[in-house]
């Protein structure tokens, strides 16, 4: 059974860096894509950052030159830069991995920003 889990959120204050980290087990694949996606209160599950393949990436608008994900494909694990914080990325975490046709989520990790 696939399983992904995050690490590295914290409490950090605004203008500080956080790096988070997707350690997966279980798959004998490698991930066709893996990603960061957030959830804050009260609001829909929105997407961060994905990696595809060999390298390319693509961002949220909000967190374009702050964020950097970043992959290690033999391990199957994914890494998320976070600089620059800013209240308004005060969510959980979830990282994400798809090998078609199915989808895998982690449990997320809590990312507080304070200002």
């Amino acid at each position: 059974q696939v399983q992904l889990v995050e690490s590295g959120g914290g409490l950090v204050q605004a203008g500080g860096s956080l790096r988070l980290s997707c350690t997966s087990s279980g798959s004998r694949f490698s991930f066709s894509a893996m990603g960061w996606y957030r959830q804050a209160p009260g609001k829909e599950r929105e997407l961060v950052a994905t990696i595809v393949g060999g390298g390319i990436t693509n961002y949220a608008d909000s967190v374009k030159g702050r964020f950097a994900i970043s992959r290690d494909k033999a391990k199957n694990t994914v890494y998320l830069q976070m600089n620059s914080l800013k209240a308004e990325d005060t969510a959980v975490y979830y990282c994400r991995a798809d090998y078609y046709p199915h989808t895998y989520w982690g449990r997320g990790t809590q990312v507080t920003v304070s200002s």
